[in-house]
């Protein structure tokens, strides 16, 4: 079972939804880094569950706790484990899923797989894995900002569309500010647009329904170089992290899907001399060109399928390949995307500091 991403910084995750905790290991991070866990803390606050009326109702405050690697206030070099604990734990909810399949959920593929599962809540398919995901982007993200000029790289992430309510194309234009995304708990920095999503979440969970929708990143400040030309390209290592995430169904760069409506003229981005320094006119190559970052913008959208355990009768079969009807219990997200977004910071965090750091044993382009 894969749960180690990254090459030179790496993270394991391990724990499952209703066991006794979740945490990670970070292998590879660099000593002397300044860190704590209150820094840690604000992430995971930013992900924990029953933070708003449109999230999962399950209480759990999340409190991480640094095992080891961390000593007077900086990193040591050694492994960096992190363990959060388990409190509001209902495994009872999901007895009637010991012997059936969710539509659409984790529960037949892993069975079939393994041939023995953790029903209580998905395990370790359960959202609550990314626990480990997100304590360790925090350090990333410190990380990242000592690897490269202080203060040069931001990064954001926030919610364009839920369902089918999208912000105008012309709304986001400037880069949003971390005030602007965590206005709303819905996380979208436009104020009518994230009213509506709020909305359109309210009602589907009074139907015992649920919707899916997009996020979309940004990341200005990043140097040409970062990322490989063949395999290991920026832009598709940035996709299997995304695409490790649960729920997520799409990922596309730039102008992705939209650039095929375009001709090569119409797409290309010509380059020109900026003060100095070789840029492009446009971006609709979303920063990564032949795999390798050319110092724009980095753009990229993940796309979440709605939450797949939803509260109304469904159609199914058991253990036993016999037809059945599952009613949907426990406490889930009606939208998972609001608390997907720390998220998907911590996994381009998690992506950007490996590619640093390879960059730096590769050529020494880069000294953390």
């Amino acid at each position: 079972m894969g749960n180690v991403f990254g090459k030179l910084f790496r993270i394991s995750t391990w724990g499952e939804s209703h066991g006794a905790a979740v945490g990670v290991v970070i292998d590879g991070c660099p000593p002397r880094l300044p860190i704590t866990a209150a820094e840690i803390q604000a992430e995971l606050d930013r992900r924990r569950p029953g933070q708003s009326d449109i999230v999962t109702p399950r209480k759990e405050a999340d409190q991480v706790e640094i095992l080891s690697g961390v000593f007077e206030g900086v990193t040591t070099g050694t492994p960096i484990s992190m363990v959060v604990r388990n409190g509001d734990q209902r495994p009872g909810a999901y007895d009637e899923m010991k012997d059936k399949f969710r539509p659409s959920h984790a529960d037949f593929t892993y069975q079939t797989k393994y041939g023995i599962r953790d029903h209580r809540g998905g395990g370790r398919s359960s959202a609550r894995e990314t626990i480990g995901r997100v304590a360790a982007g925090a350090i990333a993200k410190k990380l990242l900002a000592t690897a490269l000029p202080a203060g040069t790289v931001e990064m954001c992430a926030y919610i364009t569309r839920v369902h089918d309510i999208a912000v105008p194309a012309d709304a986001l234009t400037a880069f949003p500010t971390i005030e602007a995304i965590e206005a709303t708990p819905v996380r979208c920095p436009d104020p009518a647009t994230a009213a509506a999503m709020i909305e359109r979440i309210k009602a589907v969970r009074a139907d015992g329904d649920s919707v899916g929708g997009v996020i979309e990143c940004r990341v200005r400040g990043l140097p040409a170089g970062l990322g490989e030309p063949v395999f290991d390209r920026l832009e598709a290592d940035l996709a299997k992290a995304m695409l490790s995430l649960p729920a997520t169904k799409g990922f596309e760069v730039g102008s992705g899907f939209g650039g095929t409506l375009q001709k090569g003229s119409e797409h290309n981005d010509t380059f020109e001399n900026r003060d100095g320094a070789v840029r492009t006119s446009s971006n609709r190559s979303g920063g990564v060109q032949g795999g390798i970052s050319n110092g724009e913008e980095l753009v990229f959208r993940v796309a979440f399928k709605p939450t797949a355990t939803i509260l109304q009768p469904q159609a199914t079969v058991g253990k036993d390949g016999q037809p059945t009807e599952l009613m949907g219990r426990g406490r889930h997200d009606p939208c998972v995307v609001p608390r997907a977004v720390p998220i998907v910071e911590a996994m381009t965090a998690l992506v950007l500091v490996d590619h640093c750091m390879r960059q730096n044993a590769q050529s020494a382009t880069f000294n953390p």
